[in-house]
C-alpha cells in the first residue's frame, strides 16, 4: 500500500457571527463545505500557505491571529489499477482576520463557490468533517492545540 502524506493549512475566519466557509468540489462531483485553505507547496511557511490559499479560494486578504491546532487523520482510499492508499492529512489551523478584498469565487480550482453561513446555521450544512474540527479548536482554544475529543472527519478533504 502506498503512503502519502499531505501537510496543508486552514482559516476559520469568525466574523459577526457567521463563518467563512468554501465549497470543495472532489474529483467525483460531490461538493461540500470546507475551511478555506490547503496544502502547502515544498519550502512553504504554513503562514504563508493559509494566507495564500485563502486569497486563491475566496479572494479575502488574511492575518492568522492564533495558531489554533492540528488536526490529523489518517485514512486508505481505493486508487487507480486496484491499489490502495495509506493517507494521512496534517491540517494547521489558524484563526484569522479579513484585512482587505472583495469575497470572490475561485475559477479553475478545488472550490467553485466562498460564502459566509451564520454560525447557528453550519451544522445542517453539507460540510467536511475539517469544518467541525476548526470549529472546535476555535470555540475551545485547547493549549496545546489538540482537540480533546476526535472529530469525525471521515470524508474529508485531505
Amino acid at each position: 500500500m502506498r503512503e502519502e502524506l499531505r501537510v496543508a493549512a486552514y482559516a476559520v475566519c469568525v466574523r459577526d457571527g457567521q463563518l467563512l466557509l468554501a465549497r470543495w468540489v472532489s474529483r467525483e462531483g460531490f461538493k461540500r463545505w470546507t475551511l478555506p485553505g490547503g496544502g502547502m507547496d515544498h519550502g512553504e511557511d504554513p503562514y504563508d500557505t493559509v494566507v495564500r490559499e485563502v486569497e486563491e479560494e475566496t479572494g479575502y486578504e488574511v492575518e492568522p491571529t492564533t495558531l489554533l491546532g492540528i488536526d490529523s487523520i489518517k485514512r486508505d482510499y481505493p486508487r487507480r489499477l486496484g491499489a490502495r492508499a495509506d493517507f494521512h492529512g496534517l491540517r494547521i489551523l489558524y484563526e484569522a482576520h479579513i484585512t482587505a478584498g472583495t469575497l470572490r469565487h475561485e475559477t479553475n480550482g478545488s472550490t467553485d463557490m466562498a460564502a459566509w453561513h451564520p454560525l447557528e446555521e453550519v451544522p445542517n450544512l453539507d460540510r467536511v468533517g475539517l469544518v467541525d474540527a476548526g470549529l472546535t479548536l476555535w470555540r475551545e482554544r485547547p493549549q496545546n492545540g489538540h482537540l480533546t475529543l476526535p472529530v469525525d472527519t471521515e470524508g474529508a478533504r485531505g
